[in-house]
């Protein structure tokens, strides 16, 4: 299961070359250094990402593709929809029993499995939500993590003021499809949640 696990994650470094795989660590490095959340908490939430998946994984390969998953600043944001709510309750503890999370935030959906269109639509909706914000000059896009399911666009990360977020979901609620727009951004200089 592991080995499984670990080929589904690193899918695409073994055909990359060793500069090509220098190079996008380092990209990888950068982009994480420019985060408000700052270097070392994007690589804790690399880490709590990585063990989560392996949880899951080891527990269901089910449950591994149908929650989505976000971390940021080791809060953990869980999207999706599943037919079962065991399934959404194992997604929850699993998820929690990782080392450095101080919050899971459960946005599971308990339903019948959309259609591959549907999903094609969430994935679209995530896509041009995420060029939105990086073409909009006045918003920070490296700061937010977006995630859609079932035409409901879920977002997690640090914004720089009120004036950003709006702008932000505003942005959301301009996507054809999107029925709802849900937040879990922190605004910067408000406290994080506490663990």
């Amino acid at each position: 299961m592991r080995a499984r696990l670990a080929a589904l994650l690193l899918t695409g470094l073994a055909a990359c070359t060793p500069v090509g795989v220098a190079v996008g660590v380092g990209a990888a490095g950068g982009i994480a250094a420019t985060q408000e959340r700052g270097f070392g908490a994007a690589v804790d939430d690399a880490r709590i990402r990585i063990e989560i998946n392996h949880y899951w994984f080891q527990y269901s390969e089910e449950l591994y593709r149908k929650v989505g998953l976000q971390v940021h600043e080791g809060r953990v944001l869980l999207t999706g929809v599943v037919g079962e709510p065991a399934m959404r309750a194992d997604a929850v503890r699993l998820a929690g029993q990782a080392a450095g999370v101080r919050e899971v935030i459960d946005e599971i959906e308990v339903a019948e499995a959309g259609t591959l269109a549907d999903a094609a639509r969430d994935g679209w909706i995530a896509r041009r939500l995420g060029a939105k914000l990086t073409f909009d000059r006045e918003i920070r896009s490296i700061n937010y993590s977006v995630a859609a399911a079932g035409g409901v666009v879920y977002l997690i990360g640090v914004a720089q003021d009120e004036a950003e977020l709006q702008r932000v979901i505003d942005h959301a609620r301009d996507i054809p499809y999107v029925r709802r727009v849900v937040s879990h951004v922190r605004v910067k200089n408000a406290p994080a949640s506490a663990p």
